[in-house]
């Protein structure tokens, strides 16, 4: 049932733990088989004398129950899933993991090995998530489970009333068990009320064993009820906001963005959706309709991105598209501060005035933010002193810059995103030469 069965010997006292484990199941099997008897025998058979009233009750206890142990025995019976082969780690990978010097090794091990999975969630130091029991690669949302001994795909808990763990495969199973269960449990305590209230009022008929059975049973309806109404309400909360109960009370450690509780969060419907399926007529027959294969979920950083039309910003891809639309991760560019000053700007490189660069004088009128030109052009902006601009006419380049040959003036480069700007730092008069909306000058040669 496990993703590393082989290997593992059965001894006795595992035997006996296997045993032991199906206790509470059998416990609630011999609940349910003497509840049929005191409702179906004891109050419907022996304790009504309408036959209508009799097949009615007996018609929806039966439809109730049966959907009751259907979901039941796929919750116990589903298995936990198996981790693929190829995210298994080779022996000589496990021997270089473990014999690595410090956590950064470990950590450069078993991201070059998880860079074609696909895994987002991170351990603290950043690091992919390995099971050392069982020598793979952890998808996102499983667990290792030390009483299934394996890791289990989108782990929930283990439950011991199932001998099982919630996961993938079952959770919509176990969703429906709680719910047919506290439906099951309701319809028994609310038919026998009236024969609860005709014993205290002294006017129940039959023998004192059967006003036993009918007695206990509408007890035990109650009390499972006020239990399995909780613990239902709260895998339902779970299931809208696409929560596991391990990922409520310790969130998920992302790639990008570090632990986030809502990480898988995306919206109610499709969360929803993701659990029980697209097809509403079998959302509520355990039937396995869940969405996905429990190895990848999507995100809700995937959903938004999706949402505004963009892409996801790949450091190590092609950067030519628009990064204004990217993710809201992604480092943006502010237009409005180009228009600032020079000394806003972080200066990446500075190169000497003496190389020959033929340039050429653009005629533009000022504008009040500056355009993005593509990365083939360099923009050249010179502003004199301090003061109203007055655009000139169109004059040699030669003119623009005097002396280009011998002097020493520097000429900073500006690099802001994707493309690149060139302004001169020479000075007239020892005034600084500042960016600031003057002419442009365009450069033939591009950087």
């Amino acid at each position: 049932m496990g993703n590393d069965d082989h290997g593992r010997r059965k001894t006795p006292c595992s035997c006996c733990m296997s045993v032991f484990k199906w206790i509470p199941v059998l416990f609630i099997t011999a609940v349910i088989g003497w509840s049929y008897y005191a409702y179906v025998v004891q109050l419907c058979i022996l304790g009504m004398e309408n036959r209508v009233t009799m097949a009615v009750f007996l018609l929806f206890y039966h439809l109730t129950l049966v959907l009751f142990l259907w979901s039941y025995w796929q919750t116990i019976f589903t298995s936990v899933g198996r981790v693929p082969d190829h995210w298994r780690l080779p022996e000589s990978e496990v021997e270089r993991l473990f014999r690595a010097e410090n956590q950064e090794a470990q950590k450069r091990i078993l991201n070059n090995f998880a860079r074609n999975l696909p895994v987002t969630n991170r351990t603290m130091n950043g690091a992919v998530r390995f099971c050392e029991k069982c020598k793979i690669i952890k998808p996102d949302r499983s667990h290792h489970c030390s009483v299934c001994n394996c890791c289990v795909l989108k782990m929930d808990h283990h439950c011991p009333w199932v001998n099982n763990c919630v996961n993938f495969y079952n959770y919509k199973y176990f969703v429906l068990f709680l719910g047919y269960a506290l439906i099951y449990c309701l319809y028994v305590a609310f038919t026998t009320l009236n024969d609860f209230i005709q014993f205290w009022k002294g006017q129940l008929n039959g023998t004192g064993m059967g006003r036993f059975h009918i007695l206990f049973l509408f007890f035990i309806g109650i009390m499972f009820a006020i239990s399995l109404v909780s613990l239902f309400g709260y895998h339902i909360y779970l299931v809208f906001m696409n929560r596991t109960t391990l990922e409520a009370f310790r969130a998920p450690i992302f790639r990008v963005g570090g632990p986030d509780k809502n990480g898988y969060n995306l919206g109610r419907y499709a969360n929803f959706c993701e659990v029980f399926g697209d097809n509403w007529q079998y959302w509520f027959l355990p039937i396995f309709t869940s969405r996905g294969d429990g190895l990848e979920f999507p995100t809700a950083t995937e959903q938004l991105g999706n949402n505004r039309g963009g892409y996801r910003y790949d450091a190590m891809g092609d950067t030519t598209t628009n990064r204004l639309d990217g993710q809201p991760t992604d480092k943006l560019i502010d237009e409005t501060s180009l228009n600032t000053h020079l000394n806003n700007h972080q200066t990446h490189q500075v190169r000497d005035n003496n190389q020959a660069i033929e340039q050429q004088i653009v005629p533009q009128q000022q504008r009040n933010h500056l355009e993005i030109t593509p990365p083939s052009q360099v923009i050249v902006n010179v502003e004199a002193q301090p003061g109203p601009i007055s655009l000139p006419p169109p004059v040699p380049a030669a003119a623009a810059f005097p002396d280009t040959n011998n002097s020493n003036t520097p000429v900073v480069i500006n690099i802001i995103g994707d493309h690149g700007s060139i302004t001169t730092a020479a000075t007239a008069d020892k005034g600084v030469c500042e960016l600031n909306g003057g002419p442009h000058l365009v450069a033939n040669k591009a950087i």
